[in-house]
């Protein structure tokens, strides 16, 4: 008779994604996979392969399930710009949340394992085409209903929002002053007008 699983892979693999964005990918043993995910090893060699394995998993997990919220997000706004700025305050209202300031789990394994990970500088590249794409779409429905100027090249504009938006996540470890984020941010956004 096969073994049963006595877990929900889907609410390890969340877990999994909070153990390797608060500690990074090197920082978390298999031990504290062991400990944190409440499943023995076996279990996790068995369901998610071995470390490596389980962290691509983990970190595609994140990234897909981040940009459907950030398109979900977006189609709710009725104004680009408005949308714009609210979207991109929700990284910094997160960086003074009760959980701390643990950053952007895309933003935290580039500088963990950039420029020497071929595997995760694909990841993340095609997650910027993705993020640019998203941007691109809502600002041509700003475009498209006049709230944007017919002058604006729209995929540059896209560009430098994703810039835009990995500078705020990485500036607010550094930096984390609210108002300096809000600031920068508005800063930013002038290129709108």
């Amino acid at each position: 008779m096969p073994k049963v699983k006595m877990f929900d892979k889907n609410i390890v693999l969340n877990k999994a994604i909070q153990l390797f964005w608060l500690k990074g990918y090197f920082n978390t043993s298999m031990q504290d996979l062991v400990d944190y995910l409440e499943i023995n090893r076996a279990s996790i060699y068995d369901t998610y392969g071995n470390k490596r394995e389980l962290f691509l998993l983990a970190f595609k997990n994140y990234i897909n399930s981040n940009n459907k919220s950030l398109v979900e997000f977006l189609e709710k706004e009725n104004s680009t710009k408005l949308g714009l700025l609210n979207l991109l305050q929700l990284p910094i209202e997160a960086s003074f949340c009760e959980n701390g300031n643990k950053g952007c789990f895309a933003v935290n394994t580039a500088t963990e394992m950039l420029p020497k990970d071929d595997e995760i500088r694909d990841i993340l590249r095609d997650n910027r085409l993705e993020l640019e794409s998203i941007f691109y779409s809502h600002l041509k429905r700003g475009f498209d209903n006049g709230e944007l100027s017919s002058d604006k090249d729209i995929q540059e504009l896209a560009s430098f929002l994703y810039t835009l938006l990995n500078g705020i996540l990485v500036i607010a470890k550094v930096n984390p002053d609210k108002r300096y984020l809000i600031n920068i941010l508005k800063t930013g956004l002038t290129v709108l007008d």
